[in-house]
């Protein structure tokens, strides 16, 4: 996003936010029937022969064994792989496996059981190979719980006919506060392991994004709010060291929740911290999901010139320029954070000047060397995904000699996604202004929210501005607002006349949608919608082992007398909190334990006619 101080000096006042309705269902807590699954089902980084499989348990027990299996139709009869998995406290109860033994390009329906219960059913699709004609991919970013519902996730799986979601970051973010009813769990800004669990666990629980997840694989990036605001290899613009502890430790914290609660594969066991990778999608795309955040990133300092400047690292650079040098596939498509084409602002008599150094116009030596790299290796097609910036831009983007009316000079595109929800940043002067200064801009849009559809083919690729009607109340309609191409061979954009067409053979089966056929263990004949009946349960209680606090994660289906007792191994009781009687719908509960000696216990939550138990261990 927009560094902090360039916003006061530059911004305008942004009014579209969610005005919650109170009468409006929070989107949030443990929908009863889906136990033990709460948090639904998810896939991604499919390969030509295998996929990541991804689901959370929510137990009493100190571990789970889950069983998984794989089919090609939606009764799950026709079983391809299966198998058994065991989590536990260490990876939070999430489960990923890599189901393999596939065949190319096949639609394959999956799911989850442990002590007798299913998980509701995925649906996912492997990699092509050789000959491809189209594909369709739904771009988003940018989905700030706090700042509205998830329309756009809702209206994408709606659609039916697209071949995966390409999200490119700030998939949780890191604030503190919200307003009700769309407030996000913890309350305080996220700094720990157990406070990034519990945020991605709220944001899982919402039903848009899980029905989502449901229906379709994903390749998934993160960017800055996965971590914290504005964030570099060594800091964050919102970090501070004094009051919020050590930054490497914060980072691991944040990286380590997403890898689990993510359905993504980790591209070397051996460098946790590196998320970059290729997927070759047939002979149509090589697809690269880019880290421009957390790994190579050098502190933001203004439009630096300085050719040692790297916003990728020499490492990924140079991975990245190999690979693209190697690459015999159609397009190269490369998924990444932050807008790469040039923005310059000037406003009145006033110098024009470049707003935002958190983007490639911070690094602009490094930008030039992947564009020369393009050049000069005749490399053509190059296509560049970007999120972030909470709007929506069509770029050319201009080498030198670029002639903004006929295209030439023009290394390659790109496609802005605008944001889900997250609040926009629109500039103190209008898209005719900014245009006049950056003619390689062809399109721009400062306030819908959205996505991108992403429809391409041996011609041209089209990128399509799909804007939702409200983000302030669930449902409303999306509509198409523009489309941009470019031809193969051509490197610059051009209007397309109206949105593309899917092709026929793009349309699989949707998994079984809820609530009727949704999951075994919902009654198929109910009218009353299963959001209505939400489950009391303790979903979580971190960190696990624990030195002195613990919070504890529970949703409530109706108010509730809660309280929490803590037994020593020998089943005496030595510490009782009482919470008292506490609303409906997800709650965060303190339990300060410093004064307990190290050792193992049992903490059991009673909520009202319901009791939930875990077990803990404190460290010291």
């Amino acid at each position: 996003m927009l560094r902090q101080l360039l916003i006061a000096a530059l911004l305008l006042p942004f009014a579209i936010s969610a005005q919650n309705n109170p009468n409006e269902p929070t989107r949030s807590g443990a929908i009863e029937c889906l136990a033990p699954f709460f948090h639904g089902v998810a896939s991604g980084d499919p390969q030509q022969d295998r996929v990541i499989l991804w689901t959370r348990v929510t137990t009493d027990s100190a571990n789970a064994v889950v069983n998984w299996r794989i089919a090609s139709d939606t009764a799950i009869t026709n079983i391809i792989n299966s198998g058994t998995v065991t989590t536990d406290d260490t990876k939070d109860f999430t489960v990923k496996v890599d189901a393999t033994g596939l065949q190319p390009f096949t639609w394959y329906y999956y799911e989850f059981e442990t002590e007798g219960k299913r998980s509701v059913r995925g649906r996912t699709r492997t990699l092509p190979v050789g000959d491809i004609d189209s594909l369709r991919f739904a771009i988003v970013s940018c989905a700030d719980y706090t700042n509205g519902y998830y329309n756009a996730y809702a209206k994408i799986t709606e659609r039916n006919d697209i071949y995966a979601v390409i999200h490119l970051g700030d998939y949780i973010y890191e604030y503190g506060g919200g307003t009700a009813p769309r407030n996000h769990e913890p309350s305080n800004e996220i700094l720990t392991l157990g406070d990034y669990r519990i945020r991605h666990s709220h944001y899982k629980l919402d039903e848009d994004l899980m029905r989502l997840h449901q229906q379709y694989p994903f390749f998934a990036v993160w960017d800055d709010h996965e971590t914290a605001n504005n964030a570099w290899f060594g800091g964050a613009e919102n970090h501070t060291p004094g009051t919020e502890g050590d930054w490497f430790d914060r980072k691991a914290a944040g990286v380590h929740a997403y890898y689990e609660w993510m359905p993504l594969r980790m591209p070397d066991p051996a460098d946790t911290l590196r998320i970059y990778r290729k997927f070759g999608i047939g002979d149509l795309i090589d697809l690269y999901m880019m880290d421009t955040r957390l790994q190579g990133r050098e502190e933001q300092n203004g439009h630096d010139t300085n050719p040692a400047r790297t916003l990728l690292g020499a490492q990924q650079r140079q991975w990245f320029l190999n690979e693209t040098d190697s690459s015999t596939a159609r397009w190269q498509i490369m998924g990444q954070q932050v807008m790469f084409a040039p923005l310059r602002v000037q406003i009145g008599p006033f110098p024009a000047f470049y707003p935002n150094d958190d983007q490639w116009d911070g690094y602009p030596a490094e930008r030039t060397t992947i564009q020369n790299h393009f050049l000069n290796n005749n490399i053509p097609n190059f296509v560049v995904l970007t999120g972030d910036i909470h709007t929506s831009w069509a770029n050319d983007i201009p080498g030198t000699g670029y002639n903004a009316s006929t295209g030439a000079g023009s290394v390659g595109v790109e496609f802005v996604a605008t944001s889900v929800t997250s609040q926009g940043s629109p500039l103190p002067v209008g898209q005719g202004i900014i245009q006049a200064v950056n003619p390689h801009m062809k399109f721009i849009d400062l306030s819908n929210h959205g996505y991108v559809l992403l429809d391409v083919n041996k011609d041209r690729t089209q990128g399509e501005y799909w804007f939702v009607s409200t983000i302030d109340t669930l449902g409303g309609t999306d509509a198409y607002t523009q489309g941009w191409f470019v031809n193969n061979n051509e490197r610059h954009l051009r209007q397309a006349a109206a949105a593309s067409v899917a092709n026929p053979n793009m349309i699989g089966v949707p998994a079984p949608t809820w609530p009727i056929g949704y999951n075994p263990n919902c009654n198929p004949t109910t009218s009353v919608p299963v959001a209505a009946s939400r489950e009391t349960v303790l979903l979580g209680v971190y960190p696990n082992p624990f030195n002195s606090e613990i919070m504890l994660q529970l949703t409530l289906n109706d108010e509730a007398e809660t309280a929490a007792m803590i037994y020593d191994a020998m089943g005496r009781e030595v510490a009782r909190k009482e919470f008292g009687k506490l609303n409906a719908g997800m709650q965060e509960l303190p339990f300060d334990l410093e004064k307990l000696s190290a050792g193992n216990y049992y903490i059991i939550v009673k909520m009202g006619n319901k009791t939930n138990q875990r077990k803990l261990i404190k460290t010291k």
